[in-house]
């Protein structure tokens, strides 16, 4: 038996999960794709979160960002995307924790995009509801 993506959700429940993914989407090709040149801005302000100033660097996560960013975006791959942009969001939860970021401006930035990753995608893939849920 196979669920079909939008099997059993309002019309505007599946809208508002995929203006919540193309909200994440948008900011990711916009983080990844300021990673991708070598642009001083980016690679100086890794420095104070312990990172090197290497444009390769910024440009390895970038693309892995991208990437992710990619494989989330299309429904065939969106659950893995998600798995690997959560993952890249801890990380840069880790590195806020390690710097002492300001806890709710900062740190948490990341918990709240894999909110709203997670919630987009929830409302948008019948598979996702059907592996966690929240009412019957």
């Amino acid at each position: 038996m196979s669920i079909s993506q939008t099997s059993s959700v309002s019309p505007g429940a599946l809208w508002t999960g995929r203006v919540l993914s193309a909200i994440i989407v948008l900011f990711m090709i916009f983080d990844g794709a300021i990673k991708l040149p070598p642009l001083d801005i980016v690679t100086q302000t890794m420095v104070p979160l312990g990172w090197p100033a290497d444009p390769n660097v910024a440009r390895m996560l970038g693309i892995i960002g991208l990437i992710s960013t990619a494989l989330y975006a299309l429904p065939r791959t969106s659950v893995l995307g998600a798995i690997l942009l959560t993952a890249y969001m801890g990380g840069a939860i880790a590195t806020k924790v390690r710097v002492d970021s300001p806890l709710f401006s900062h740190t948490l930035f990341g918990v709240y995009l894999g909110i709203i990753l997670w919630g987009g995608l929830y409302l948008r893939d019948a598979r996702v509801r059907a592996l966690i849920p929240f009412s019957r």
